[in-house]
């Protein structure tokens, strides 16, 4: 099948080592941070905050947090042009979610008038939160979404990436603490360009289970 989508989620991989020397352009970084924006949530709730690692200071934060396992990814923070810290907020409120309806009237989408029926969708949390206000796991899955997102945006853009679900959540919440402000962070993802002669992953062909295999049509 040719397809640019095609293509695109073809040729996607996880980069396995990192080129130090070349950076993502900022005309690229402002694509990604707007895909990233308009990312898919359930009932838009957008229970997230996005990281970006960036500066020395940063990378050197986020290297720190290393410390006592997942050494394996530690090589990425240093070398890849960007990290992303993709963070939930573990306990969603209802007043959480009335910014979100409350940008849907600024922006034309919901009818003043019809504020207080736009909180309906809201049952969906209650239907995820646990008596003590828990609602980590639906949060967290939704920065999947993005994530998801993302990895095609870079794909298009030709820039190579690696999620990272080997990181220490508990230290990164430490170090940094007043960033994440009570949210956390479970996956990163590392973007950048690929080491040419030590990216072993880059010539390996793609695999995947056959259609037929994961796919019915009814």
């Amino acid at each position: 099948m040719t397809h640019a989508i095609i293509t695109d989620l073809a040729n996607r991989y996880t980069a396995k080592r990192y080129d130090a020397t070349k950076r993502i352009s900022q005309d690229d970084l402002d694509v990604i941070y707007e895909a990233i924006r308009l990312s898919a949530s359930s009932i838009n709730s957008q229970p997230w905050k996005f990281i970006v690692i960036e500066s020395d200071a940063a990378k050197q934060r986020m290297h720190d947090t290393f410390a006592n396992k997942f050494q394996f990814n530690q090589p990425h923070i240093k070398s890849a042009s960007h990290i992303v810290l993709f963070a939930h907020n573990p306990h969603y409120t209802r007043d959480d979610y009335a910014k979100v309806v409350d940008k849907g009237i600024e922006d034309g989408r919901t009818p003043k008038e019809q504020r207080e029926a736009a909180f309906g969708g809201f049952a969906f949390v209650d239907l995820n939160t646990d008596e003590t206000g828990d609602n980590s796991k639906w949060t967290k899955s939704q920065t999947y979404l993005a994530l998801g997102n993302t990895l095609h945006v870079l794909a298009r853009l030709g820039i190579d990436s690696t999620t990272m679900e080997g990181i220490d959540s508990e230290l990164i919440g430490e170090i940094f603490k007043d960033e994440l402000d009570g949210y956390e962070c479970n996956v990163a993802l590392a973007m950048g360009y690929h080491h040419q002669e030590e990216d072993y992953n880059a010539s390996l062909p793609k695999s995947r289970l056959a259609l037929e295999d994961v796919l019915k049509v009814l």
